[in-house]
């Protein structure tokens, strides 16, 4: 596995733990919790490798989701 299926990999872990969180956080289910995820500008960020965001933990990622979701801003 090289470092960008690596990064890929972890994305994909960290997309599956943010959309349980935001469905047992606001009630959605799977089909709106990743389309609000996959359209925030916090995954962007996820999504981008020089960002780094990727490194960090699903519960800390998750507060500048749900800041964003509920501010319209990312934290």
């Amino acid at each position: 596995m090289n470092l960008t299926q690596d990064i890929q990999f972890q994305i994909e872990c960290l997309v599956a733990e943010l959309a349980e969180m935001l469905m047992a956080e606001y009630g959605w289910d799977i089909h709106r919790a990743l389309d609000e995820l996959y359209s925030s500008t916090t995954f962007a960020k996820l999504n981008d490798p020089e960002c780094g965001l990727y490194y960090q933990g699903a519960v800390y990622i998750f507060q500048f989701l749900k800041s964003e979701i509920e501010t319209g801003k990312v934290a």
